[in-house]
């Protein structure tokens, strides 16, 4: 069996689908299936071409056993939603350009966002024979809606025709999470869609194997502060304001110290907004390999995981959890609907406040300094969970057998 995974991001970049679709591809080549990737040069989050990939416009080479073809894009800092497009449309014709040399293959899973590269997804699936899987992680234009980003009306029925299209051309729809699922069969009854949830690998997300990565000593940190820690894009959708503004509160207390470790386009607005409050208990840490990042998180104390407050997000499920808990950290989770459900009522692996209630976190968080036993005891609850219901191993397995079936 041959799939061609299509993608804008793959690493050495950091995220979430880089790793997630990195670490299904090496668990589906176990399975004895030839797995090949189409990507674009390396550039996020900064949206700088990597250094060792500047000036090249295409890039063949080996990752771990799988053969990786990157493509050429045009990058470029800024929130301005023409910069965006471009980047997307940029990738869209120099992946199809690539795709269409490779020969044939017998599924291409698609990686959406980016919606537009549906656009690639379905040319390329005619032209290799392929039958198409596109893979949802976040419903596109749905959620650029909700934030805001997106207003033009025009614009918006030109997305949703497309996103509609991609949904009848795919083989098999795969979703992120089951409110992804739920809303695309509500929209969609007559497609075939499986829930493909993102996981951990328990075995690297070991605490009792993984080494300190030497985190606290390089921001100064004592060993007896204790860390609140974010981890990942510095974005719009994560609303995280709401970090810094709970710091202000805090900041009679010399040792509770707020973390935000990643790169994106609100970094410096972010930054801003913290010298104004004069939250000097904020730290902004440049973000570290897939490698290194279990090392950080064993120096930690617990992970805030907010999002904005839009419907959109019932359904969504934030992927730095799964680490977090498989390292028995406990979570300070600022999301309603799937998350809380599965996370903090079923896993009771952390608490929960309202998305972007700066009270509420506050009010979880002196619950947390107020009783330091339940670092250890939501923590260890967490790794347990995830162990029985998240683990990359299972849920590749069994998205190998749903593929013999398609």
């Amino acid at each position: 069996m041959k799939l061609l995974i299509l993608s804008q991001y793959f690493p050495p970049e950091t995220g979430a689908p880089q790793n997630r679709l990195y670490e299904l591809a090496l668990r589906l080549m176990d399975k004895g299936i030839e797995v090949t990737i189409l990507t674009a040069m390396p550039n996020y989050p900064k949206m700088e071409i990597f250094d060792e990939y500047k000036g090249k416009k295409y890039v063949v080479e080996e990752m771990d056993g799988m053969t990786v073809h990157r493509t050429s894009i045009y990058t470029a800092k800024g929130k301005g939603l023409v910069k965006r497009l471009r980047t997307y449309f940029s990738f869209v014709r120099s992946s199809y350009k690539a795709g269409k040399k490779l020969g044939d293959f017998d599924f291409i899973m698609s990686e959406s966002p980016p919606l537009f590269i549906g656009l690639t997804s379905m040319r390329l699936a005619k032209k290799l024979n392929a039958k198409l899987i596109f893979n949802v992680s976040d419903l596109w234009p749905a959620a650029a809606i909700d934030l805001g980003l997106v207003t033009n009306k025009l614009f918006i029925k030109m997305a949703y025709k497309l996103e509609e299209k991609c949904y009848k051309k795919a083989t098999l729809v795969t979703g992120q999470h089951q409110g992804i699922v739920n809303d695309i069969l509500g929209r969609f009854p007559d497609r075939n869609v499986y829930w493909l949830p993102n996981g951990v690998d328990i075995d690297k997300y070991d605490p009792q194997k993984v080494q300190p990565h030497g985190f606290r000593a390089k921001y100064n940190l004592a060993k007896d502060d204790i860390i609140l820690f974010y981890g990942g894009i510095l974005g719009f959708a994560q609303g995280l304001e709401v970090i810094i503004k709970a710091a202000e509160k805090f900041k009679d207390n010399p040792k509770l110290k707020f973390v935000l470790m990643g790169s994106g386009p609100l970094k410096d607005d972010l930054m801003q907004l913290s010298k104004e409050l004069g939250t000097e208990n904020v730290i902004f840490a440049e973000p570290v390999g897939r490698n290194e990042i279990s090392g950080v998180i064993k120096e930690v104390d617990a992970s805030i995981v907010p999002l904005r407050n839009v419907p959109l997000f019932l359904g969504t499920i934030p992927s730095k959890i799964f680490e977090i808990l498989s390292m028995e950290k406990p979570i300070l989770l600022g999301v309603k609907g799937e998350a809380k459900d599965l996370f903090i009522k079923e896993g009771n692996a952390g608490l929960a406040f309202e998305p972007e209630d700066v009270d509420d976190l506050c009010k979880m968080i002196k619950v947390l300094v107020d009783n330091p036993e339940k670092f250890d005891e939501l923590g260890k609850n967490g790794r347990e969970y995830v162990s029985r219901k998240f683990n990359r191993d299972i849920i590749a397995a069994d998205f190998y057998e749903r593929l013999k079936i398609t």
